[in-house]
Formats: structure tokens, sequence, C-alpha cells
């Protein structure tokens, strides 16, 4: 008996697939549909079945390796059962061997099948148990996936049990109708009961129209609206077509939590078996529209209420409890929501706090301020942080990148512009100081004025608010001890500055009144680690603390 080739499968626009799980191993025996691979793309999971029962002689593929459609995953030494040329060969060489006997089984066999495609209502009827499923018993039924009169195709999950450790589905031993439903919804099952009455389909399922979809696709009945898995239209996360929700090919627990992210299933592409919705399919297809909305891609439709992700804030009738007047948010603050809600989804936020010792700084200050103000310059604190984070800047290349889109590289930047929050009557303006490095500080001091006076007079200019490396964030004169800037996208970090207090501070002999300065530094942790980040505001502290390394 020869060995025969399994190969890959039709799998979609995909390439040079990566193998990330080998299910067998040679010398196994294997059923005809079993796994025998797992691939993964940067869209979908999927295995790739044995089309024969039999052997496993060779396999081809190990982990790590990729494939392509067509290339050979194993060689097996197929079973008499499973069906084609070498195996009707094989059966003939018995009958010769075995004379009368072999003959009249294929005669039987032969007469049982013409019998079976001459009945109207297809074969026998098969009970459909629930196989060994492990330690578990008296399972529940959380979903019904089928009804009785439904047609199925062999492996086609009828029902889906979940216990408190996992979730798995029941499918089908053979093709043909279900013609009655022993089990529904909540109720319970353990190995060996039966879920279903099947009237078989004698075998003619398997050929014409009705071929079996491959594995990780859906048939034409249970197919969803196809979606671009890894770009979502990020209009389609703000509303959910329930018709096309309720008909999704999806588990109970998927559903749930497509809900939770605003997930309509109708435009999912399901990747599991028979084009079953995972929970994997859900994320790639809302991370896809995050994406597109984060490359202004999706600027042409509606982001979703609330923000630029998602879910949405629910509608609710506040009258109902008292009075309410309703205003309309300015048109700033809608745009500046959107910004923030992008990028506290995007970015894994971490805060670092400490505390600048500002008494010699801030007594210079005020020593200068008349001087400053004779020659009109508003000498204020922001100016000598924005100096001192230049210097940061300068001192620290990965705190003047960006990531790239493919969060692969870092873009490092040679130029030093830092924007500050000014808040205006219309709400939160970021503008930019251009060049704070190569600029003193009554410079600096003057071109904060500028902006901030033309901020909050609405004169500010589309370039005054781009190309910024790093923002700051000073709630200094309005109050509180310390906050969690959030980072503005493509920048990698920002500075909070909160209101600075006398504290009695230890010399090595007594206690002593200094001016403290709290700080928060927020930084995008996919750049900038924690130990890094405590040295970037170590390093500002100090300069804030001695002027001479800030000034010179």
């Amino acid at each position: 008996m020869s060995a025969q080739e399994i190969k890959v499968p039709d799998i979609g626009d995909f390439d040079s697939v990566e193998v990330i799980e080998v299910l067998v191993s040679e010398g196994d025996t294997v059923e005809q549909e079993q796994p025998l691979i797992t691939l993964e793309s940067d869209k979908a999971t999927l295995e790739v079945p044995s089309t024969v029962a039999g052997k496993i002689t060779e396999l081809k593929v190990s982990e790590g390796s990729t494939v392509s459609e067509g290339d050979v995953i194993a060689m097996i030494e197929a079973g008499e059962e499973s069906g084609g040329d070498e195996s009707q060969d094989d059966g003939d060489e018995q009958a010769q061997e075995s004379g009368d006997d072999a003959s009249e089984d294929e005669s039987s066999e032969a007469t049982e099948q013409a019998s079976g495609d001459e009945q109207s209502g297809g074969g026998e009827t098969v009970e459909v148990k629930v196989p060994d499923i492990g330690d578990f018993d008296s399972v529940e039924v959380i979903e019904v996936l089928v009804s009785e009169g439904d047609e199925v195709e062999k492996e086609q999950p009828l029902i889906t049990l979940e216990s408190d450790k996992a979730t798995l589905e029941v499918p089908s031993t053979e093709a043909g109708t279900i013609s009655e439903l022993k089990v529904s919804e909540g109720s319970t099952v353990s190995e060996g009961d039966v879920i279903a009455l099947l009237q078989s389909a004698g075998g003619s399922k398997s050929s014409g129209g009705d071929k079996k979809p491959e594995p990780g696709t859906a048939s034409q009945d249970d197919k969803p609206v196809e979606a671009d898995v890894s770009g979502g239209d990020p209009s389609k996360l703000k509303s959910v077509d329930e018709e096309r929700f309720g008909k999704a090919h999806a588990s109970p627990s998927v559903r749930k939590y497509a809900r939770e992210l605003g997930a309509d299933l109708g435009n999912v592409k399901g990747s599991g078996h028979k084009g079953r919705i995972t929970f994997e399919d859900v994320q790639s297809y809302v991370k896809g529209a995050l994406d597109q909305v984060q490359s202004g891609k999706g600027a042409g439709t509606a982001a979703p209420a609330g923000g630029g992700g998602v879910p949405a804030q629910p509608d609710i009738d506040f009258s109902q409890f008292g009075e309410v007047e309703v205003t309309e948010l300015p048109r700033i603050r809608k745009i500046s929501a959107k910004a923030v809600h992008k990028n506290w989804l995007l970015i894994p936020h971490v805060t670092q706090f400490d505390n600048a010792d500002i008494t010699e700084m801030e007594a210079f200050r005020q020593a200068n301020k008349e001087k400053a103000k004779a020659d009109g310059v508003k000498l204020t604190p922001l100016a000598f942080l924005l100096k001192a984070s230049a210097a940061a800047l300068k001192k620290f290349p990965d705190l003047n990148s960006s990531l790239t889109a493919d969060g692969e590289h870092l873009v490092h930047k040679k130029y030093v512009n830092i924007a500050v929050a000014v808040d205006t009557p219309n709400g939160l303006l970021m503008p930019v100081i251009k060049d704070v490095d190569k600029k003193g500080i009554y410079q600096i001091a003057r071109d904060l004025v500028d902006v901030s006076g033309r901020a909050r007079e609405g004169k500010i200019k589309g370039d005054d608010m781009k190309g910024a490396c790093f923002s700051i964030s000073s709630l200094g004169g309005v109050g509180g001890t310390a906050f969690t800037p959030i980072v503005n996208s493509p920048e990698v970090g920002i500075l909070g500055v909160s209101k600075h207090s006398w504290q009695p501070v230890w010399n090595g002999s007594e206690f002593e009144p200094r001016l403290l300065l709290p700080l928060s530094f927020s930084y995008d942790h996919r750049v900038i680690d924690g130990a890094k980040a405590a040295r970037i505001t170590g390093f500002i502290s100090e300069k804030l603390s001695d002027l001479r390394t800030l000034l010179l």
C-alpha cells in the first residue's frame, strides 16, 4: 500500500503561512478530517485536516516552518476505509485472495448503497451522541446550532457545551437531515447521551454542489458578510445590524464579547471550523478598525460616538430622573475627545511620579522677574520646564522618537519641538514651541506668551499645532499633587506638572523648607521602560534644581 500526500488546501490570499503547532507525530494513526497542523497568519488561525484516514509515515513540516497552498505536509499510508483508487486496488487484491467471501461483501455493500440512494428520505436513522468529553459530567448546553429539518454535513457542529473550565462543540458523526433534537439550550448532558436523531444522507451529500468547504471557510448558508479581518471600517463599529448579528456563526460568549466591543459580527469573517467566528477574529476586526482611525484612513467615515474607539456611549434618557439641560460640546473639545480616546486605547500608558526641588530656580526667577518684565518678557516656571525637557530629549534619544506604523522601528528626530497645553474658552489646545533646544530662557518665554495668547484668542494657525516631539501639561496654576496625562500619539511621552509647595526636607542634619514641584511623566511602554522613565524624571529634576547645568 503506497503512501498518499496530504497537501495544504486553498487557504485564501495567504502565502508562506507559519506552522505554529504540529498536532500529530510520525507513526500516529489518524482519522479523516482529523487536524494535522495549525497555521497562523496575521489575520487568522486555521487547522489543516487529513483528507484520508490512515497512518502517518512521514511529516514534511515542523513548528516554525512556513507553508503555502499545495505544499506537502505529511505522507499517510491510507486505511481501507478512506476510499480512493489505491484502497480500491487493495480491495481487489484481497477479493482475489479471499475468494467468494470478499466478493459477497462487495456485492452486499453495493446493494446497501443503491438502496440508500433510492430512498427519498435518505439513509438510516443515526443517533448522534455526546462523545468522550473528559472528566466532565452534566455539562450545560449553551447553544443549539441547528434545528429539526436542517441538513448538516459530517463534522458540522450541532451544539455547544460549556463547563467551568472549557467550551466545546459536539459535531455530527454523519451527513444527513436532523429528524429530531433531544436537547435544548440550558439542558445538561453527559458522555453517551443522545443529542439528535439524524436521517443519514447515504453518502450522497459528498458529491456535486454540496461539497464540504475547506477548513477556515463557511458554507454558503452560514457564511457571514465578509470584511477584511485586519482592516475593519471604523464606521461599522458604531452600530450593529441585529439581523446580520443574529445570523453570524459564533458562540454566545463570542457574541457577548463582540457586543462589549461594539463590533457587528455580520461584518466579521470567521476563521474557525466551518467559518465560525472566534475571539481572535473579533479582536483582529476591532484592531483593524482602530488602526484605520490611527492612520487617518477612516477620516471619510464617522467614528463611533464618544471617541475613536469602542465601546460606544449608551444613549440614556436622563430626564426620567429629573430636570436636565442639553448643550452642544464645543467643536475643539469634540476633536480633542476623539484624539484622547484613540491615544488611550492605542498606547500602553505608564506614569512615573517624581519631585523636583525648585527652591533656587524660583529664587532666581523672582529676582529677575522685574528685569524680564522691563524687557517685555513674562518669566514663568513653564519656560524653565521647557528648557529642562529639551535637554532631556537631547540626552535620551528614544524620548525624542516615534514608532513606525508597523511597530518595528523607531524614527529618531534631530529637532526639538515641544507642545504646551493651553486652556482656552473653547477647550484645550496644544500649540508647539519650535527648536526649544536652540533658544534661551527669554526667547522661550516670549514664544510662550505669543502662542498662548493667540490660542486663547482663537487666532492660532494649523502649523502652530504640528510637529511636536514631546508635550507638557501644567496644572501648577490650578492645583493638585499629581495626575496621569495621556500621551499624544505619535509622541512617546508627556510631562504633567502640578502645584509646587513648601515641604520639610532632611538635609542630613536637620529638616529645612524646600520648594518641591510634583512631576508626572506618562510614557509609551513600548518604547520606554520603567528604569529609563525614572532616569528621565531624575534628569529633569536635576536640571530644574541646578540652574547652572540648565542655562549653561
